[in-house]
């Protein structure tokens, strides 16, 4: 998708979508100073763009019963080999990655650099539960060689927002 020019009015109107997603589209053109037909058209084409990917409500994991945040540091097999896949195409990372979307305690997952190859956001009840996520999904799955994991103890920040300049 090409980068589109987005300009001062644009911005306000990202940073409002990210504090309150439910706006109309008339409360939204009144706090940029524009009709709500040009505002709209501006919305649609940061929508069409890809700019604005989607809207969500965003769930409170504790009032949920998911009082467990984790970030599990993985590293799998470098090898490969017909025992992969029948053809012997499907390497590690293909096989993990699609493992990791039947996973819906895995809220988020990044490639990274350094020693390892993935890191894992899972969100879980209890350690009862992140236990039998590590042992029956993760630590089953034949391309994992390693997991390191660290627990978060508080949050005090988290958005959703990004900094728009």
């Amino acid at each position: 998708m090409a980068n589109i020019e987005i300009d001062a009015i644009d911005r306000r109107i990202l940073a409002i979508l990210q504090e309150n997603g439910r706006l109309s589209n008339q409360e939204i053109a009144e706090r940029v100073n524009l009709s709500p037909s040009p505002c709209l058209r501006r919305i649609r084409r940061l929508e069409e763009s890809g700019v604005i990917r989607g809207y969500v409500a965003l769930l409170d994991a504790q009032k949920l019963g998911l009082d467990l945040l984790a970030y599990v540091n993985v590293r799998l097999e470098k090898r490969s080999g017909p025992a992969l896949s029948p053809r012997g195409d499907a390497t590690h990372a293909d096989l993990f990655r699609a493992a990791v979307q039947t996973w819906p305690e895995v809220v988020a997952c990044h490639a990274m650099t350094g020693d390892m190859d993935y890191l894992l956001r899972v969100q879980v009840e209890d350690m009862a539960h992140f236990s039998r996520f590590v042992q029956e999904q993760l630590l089953h799955h034949p391309s994992v060689i390693d997991v390191k994991t660290s627990f978060s103890l508080e949050k005090f920040k988290e958005t959703t927002a990004l900094p728009i300049l």
